[in-house]
């Protein structure tokens, strides 16, 4: 029943270079006979797409296991949970470069400006000589592949990742329980990439993961992935000591939402570390709320809410996802900031009170159950 929105990844990639083979043989005889190597790349184009089903079906065989309790009625439920679409093939393809940004050599650049930047305010706010990190619970909403929340656990922190998306789900889960000899792997995730390319080659390198061993974490290590949405799962209050978000609030459809959610489910005195930008993912999808707020705009809530601003960098550059030989980049100019919910919360200024929050002893937090 999981093959349904993977398995016309190929097909529908395929049908792309049959439409490149098409317009290739429209050309007159003498400018084909100039193009001589054109032919055969989308050869190599159709092994590589190919390769890429094959890992994706890996994939997905790995994982179907995990929702064998799941009770969704008729089975056919499922199958419209998520009919395949081109938003699905989009997803897909999105989900391949993530295993670029999260586990390949060749994410690290992009890791060290996106992630460094909360691991460093993490290890600045509880520094590991100080406290015991094992007892300190941070909170990644949006973990993707699940890199960000690995590494923080690595440091010796109780870390959890959450995560919505079935693509992401399936993908962290196979690459963190099953792929434990380093570039073991190999992708191609450069394949849909037509335009923009300065060679040839360009469209077909490859990609090998995972460049550390996922399962390498210290044995008394605290981590875990948990699947759902984030306002959902999360509504034990006063049970994270930090949260942090990496490229995450603009998949809200109603940014506020998650401000409040984050503020409630903080201890008092427990930080939230943010970095990304605002592209605000339901923005122009049909039949969606979607509400576009300006960084400035969400700082005069965040404020509101009571929360205390202790760090703020309004322009740090960096990419996503990014295909360092493509002639085409986007470099996101990101906000990063750190903000506290006071340990004593009638210090702000009563906006919680009229929400019914109340300061409570702070909560041990009941783990859900890893997937891990």
């Amino acid at each position: 029943m999981w093959h349904h929105s993977w398995s016309p990844f190929g097909i529908h990639v395929h049908e792309r270079v049959n439409r490149a083979e098409r317009q290739f043989r429209y050309l007159p005889d003498h400018h084909q006979m100039l193009l001589p190597n054109f032919l055969p790349n989308l050869k190599k184009i159709r092994r590589c797409i190919d390769h890429n089903q094959e890992v994706l079906q890996a994939i997905v065989l790995n994982c179907v296991h995990m929702f064998e309790n799941m009770e969704y009625g008729e089975d056919d439920d499922l199958r419209k949970v998520r009919p395949s679409s081109t938003f699905d093939m989009d997803k897909l393809k999105s989900t391949i470069k993530q295993f670029v940004r999260d586990w390949s050599d060749a994410g690290k650049v992009e890791r060290e400006a996106c992630y460094q930047p909360l691991i460093n305010e993490i290890l600045r706010l509880f520094p590991r000589d100080q406290c015991d990190a094992s007892k300190i619970s941070i909170l990644v909403p949006g973990a993707g592949l699940g890199r960000l929340a690995w590494e923080i656990a690595k440091l010796g922190y109780a870390c959890q990742g959450n995560e919505w998306s079935f693509f992401m789900l399936f993908s962290s889960n196979f690459v963190l329980n099953r792929c434990a000899e380093v570039n073991s792997m190999t992708l191609y995730p450069w394949i849909h990439q037509f335009s923009n390319n300065k060679k040839s080659s360009d469209q077909i390198r490859p990609v090998y993961f995972p460049d550390v061993n996922p399962q390498s974490l210290p044995a008394n290590s605290d981590f875990s992935m948990v699947a759902g949405d984030f306002q959902e799962v999360y509504t034990e209050p006063n049970s994270w000591d930090c949260v942090a978000t990496c490229f995450f609030i603009d998949t809200a459809h109603n940014v506020i939402d998650y401000i409040e959610t984050i503020w409630n489910i903080l201890k008092p005195g427990g930080t939230w570390i943010n970095l990304g930008p605002l592209l605000y993912h339901f923005e122009n999808m049909a039949n969606e709320l979607s509400i576009e707020l300006s960084y400035e705009d969400i700082k005069a809530v965040i404020l509101k809410y009571g929360f205390l601003i202790e760090v703020e960098r309004d322009s740090l550059s960096t990419t996503y996802t990014e295909n360092g030989h493509s002639m085409l980049k986007y470099l996101y100019d990101c906000v990063f900031f750190v903000a506290r919910k006071p340990a004593d919360q009638f210090f702000s200024n009563g906006f919680q009170a009229a929400n019914g929050i109340q300061v409570e002893e702070s909560l041990q937090n009941d783990h859900v159950d890893s997937m891990t």
